[in-house]
């Protein structure tokens, strides 16, 4: 497991002890790992961003602390923020497997359906020979469509 995996789940599982929100020292956590706060920062601005379901605040110097808040949303809000505004009109198969893994983990699908749209919009169910700006669009319209109809299904 690469160091940030690990960084991200000791976050993840001191956030799912305490609560939706956690307060952490980036220097005892540097230190914890054995690595540079540096290596933190970069965590913390990939896997704990806004757009991934957190909002995060820090404070540095001697007393600094970083805290942790998961935003607390409905799966209908949520689908609806990816739908209208977080997918544009392409995605790369990478940036597609993040936002269904997010999805699972928000539980907003099962894992058997992000396995499916996962399957779905893969290079190799698109390994079609288009241009990759092609690929990127359609793999943008597939997603939408797939969290239309998840969107619909919560709804009833």
């Amino acid at each position: 497991m690469r160091l940030s995996d690990s960084i991200e789940n000791f976050i993840k599982e001191l956030m799912n002890e305490e609560s939706s929100e956690v307060e952490l020292k980036r220097n005892e956590l540097a230190h914890y790992f054995n690595c540079a706060p540096s290596q933190i920062n970069y965590v913390l601005a990939t896997r704990f961003s806004p757009d991934h379901g957190y909002l995060t605040e820090s404070r540095r110097g001697g007393g600094g602390y970083i805290r942790i808040v998961r935003i607390v949303e409905s799966s209908g809000q949520r689908l609806m923020y990816l739908i209208n505004e977080r997918i544009g009109d392409s995605l790369d198969e990478e940036e597609c497997m993040r936002l269904i893994s997010q999805l699972k983990e928000q539980r907003i699908v099962t894992a058997e359906e992000a396995s499916l749209m996962a399957s779905a919009v893969s290079s190799r169910a698109l390994g079609i020979p288009v241009p990759d700006a092609m690929k990127g669009a359609l793999r943008a319209r597939m997603m939408k469509s797939m969290l239309m109809t998840i969107a619909a299904r919560n709804r009833t």
